[in-house]
């Protein structure tokens, strides 16, 4: 059961309490919604510093609306020059919309994802993979059809939780996953401990944190670059974990995934 390194790429004007929530976004967000912030820019270089330090295989979620600023491109083309078979891209929406929290769209979630499929496939080349998960982890079973319609075969967007369920759109995580399952759409859920998150704000938010770091330490060695074709797998058993690109800027830029 290897372990498949996730990072998604949230800056600080994505963040629930900014936008994309009908009742989290509550807070106006002060900074140039068109300029990476220095936080994401400080996370950026410590994730690509990371990436130097390993040989393991990473995808990318990206959040597309980073495509429209030339230094984000020109800073995931250097990236993919440097770890041209290491680095991959999947897809991480346009804006960092909670869909399942709004009800069902299925007209905005397909023109979305045709909009950041084009972009992806444009910006990122042959590192984009047809690998998707929701922003903030908000996924309702009618994402599924949608999903598989604009060819995505792999959905790693469920945290498998009871503390997290709101988020299936009223639905159960197993039901999300049977959706998936039915439309051809393989369900990578996130690494859970005692069904408690162990995942992105989990790996720092007390307590959650002392039990996230201790099954981050505890996962299996991860994906190479020539297995990541495993993911898409259904017979193989993949340990899936994900940090943000925002961490990165943590302790002055030193942080780094606990292993």
């Amino acid at each position: 059961m290897p372990t498949w390194f996730t990072v998604d790429s949230d800056d600080l004007r994505h963040l629930p309490k900014h936008q994309g929530h009908p009742t989290r976004s509550t807070v106006p967000f002060d900074g140039k919604p068109d300029e990476l912030s220095s936080t994401f820019q400080d996370g950026w270089r410590g994730f690509v510093s990371w990436m130097a330090s390993h040989d393991a295989a990473v995808t990318l979620f990206l959040i597309t609306d980073l495509l429209e600023n030339e230094a984000f491109v020109e800073m995931l083309t250097d990236a993919l020059a440097r770890f041209p078979t290491r680095l991959t891209v999947g897809c991480h929406g346009h804006e960092h919309r909670s869909w399942s929290a709004w009800g069902e769209d299925v007209e905005g979630f397909s023109a979305t994802l045709a909009r950041s499929t084009a972009l992806l496939k444009h910006h990122a080349g042959d590192a984009f993979r047809p690998y998707f998960r929701a922003p903030n982890g908000y996924v309702a079973p009618w994402m599924a059809p949608v999903l598989a319609q604009h060819g995505f075969t792999v959905d790693s967007s469920v945290n498998p939780s009871w503390l997290v369920r709101k988020k299936a759109g009223g639905a159960s995580w197993s039901e999300v996953k049977e959706a998936m399952a039915k439309v051809g759409v393989l369900e990578r859920p996130w690494m859970t401990r005692w069904s408690l998150p162990v995942n992105g704000p989990a790996l720092f938010r007390f307590p959650l944190s002392f039990l996230a770091r201790r099954a981050w330490k505890k996962t299996p060695e991860p994906l190479l670059a020539d297995e990541l074709e495993r993911v898409e797998r259904r017979s193989e058993n993949i340990t899936t974990v994900y940090c943000h690109v925002l961490d990165f800027a943590r302790n002055n830029g030193t942080w780094t995934p606990p292993r």
